[in-house]
């Protein structure tokens, strides 16, 4: 079976990290890199074993796929570009500026047949899919996604550059239409919000709060999701969790607690309302997100597979965020 060829466009912060993955995959033969940067296309060429190349002609006609990875007001012509030209995308969130941009390419792939993915990379984090195993119906999530401050992706605000990836992950988890918003964000260093919370009810009845910050003296990415009978923490950045919930019966209790109070790290039994509640660890096999995204992105070139997160996902998430910014600018104005 032939390789894909894979190329890159764009190779700042998140790009250079495309580019290492990109000479790593299985299956993909990396030829091309575009940046407007030439020095640093040509940089990452050398270290990569690709080829910099002068425009994104050029690009496209080296390339069978690509990862685009540049700021986001350049997506949208780029992506309809590479598109047209018949070649299978990722494009880094947000997938656009607007839903209109974002739905038109999203289509445009579909017609094309084209696998478009878009790089919400957490929905790879293999935490997300420890807790995809062992969840029943969401009631409540909250979500806590803290950074300092980055100096790049300014020209958006801290919902469009953070939340959106907790917002796609919730619509995902959630599967309910949204029914109401709440929000608030305040700029600090930015035009935009840098700091924001969110509150999302959904018809079923799930209620979501997010906060997210971008002048954060620490990095938090931190998801919590109650239901019935028990209730997931789990973190992205450390990629480990606990379950919390009720202990099954009382001759397991009574074996259970002898031993989990022998185990510093494996569970901790306490008293509620007379019940016993037991904290076990999730099961989290540890692997780079990114890497698994990007290969996941080839799978599917491949096999002409859905991906994970379609453009029409991404775009529903994109429309939520844009929301939660016209409320929080409606407020500030």
């Amino acid at each position: 079976m032939s390789k894909i060829k894979l190329g890159v466009v764009g190779v700042g912060h998140i790009g250079k990290n495309h580019a290492r993955i990109a000479s790593e995959l299985e299956g993909t033969e990396f030829t091309a890199i575009y940046d407007s940067n030439s020095a640093a296309a040509t940089e990452m060429a050398r270290q990569f074993k690709a080829r910099a190349v002068g425009s994104l002609d050029e690009f496209a006609g080296l390339v069978d796929a690509a990862t685009v990875a540049t700021p986001t007001p350049t997506h949208y012509e780029i992506g309809k570009f590479l598109l047209g030209q018949g070649k299978h995308l990722l494009i880094e969130k947000p997938i656009a500026e607007n839903t209109a941009h974002a739905k038109e390419l999203a289509d445009l792939a579909r017609e094309r047949g084209l696998v478009l993915q878009v790089g919400h990379v957490e929905r790879f984090n293999p935490v997300l899919g420890a807790l995809e195993k062992l969840l029943t119906r969401p009631r409540f999530i909250e979500s806590h996604r803290l950074s300092p401050y980055p100096n790049r992706s300014t020209e958006i605000g801290v919902v469009l550059d953070l939340m959106i990836h907790d917002l796609e992950i919730i619509l995902h988890l959630v599967r309910s239409p949204v029914k109401s918003v709440d929000a608030v964000g305040v700029p600090v260093l930015s035009r935009g919000e840098d700091i924001a919370n969110a509150r999302i009810r959904f018809e079923n009845g799930c209620v979501a709060n997010v906060t997210v910050s971008r002048i954060s003296p620490e990095k938090m990415r931190k998801i919590r999701v109650f239901q019935e009978n028990a209730y997931l923490s789990l973190d992205y950045q450390d990629q480990e969790g606990f379950i919390f919930r009720l202990a099954r019966g009382e001759e397991e209790k009574s074996s259970l607690i002898k031993k989990l109070l022998s185990a510093r790290e494996s569970a901790i039994v306490s008293e509620f309302a007379g019940r016993k509640i037991v904290r076990e660890p999730v099961e989290i096999e540890k692997g780079e997100p990114l890497k698994r995204e990007l290969q996941s992105f080839i799978d599917c070139c491949r096999k002409g597979a859905e991906p994970k997160v379609s453009g029409y996902q991404a775009t529903a998430a994109l429309e939520l965020a844009i929301e939660i910014t016209r409320i929080i600018e409606t407020q500030n104005a």
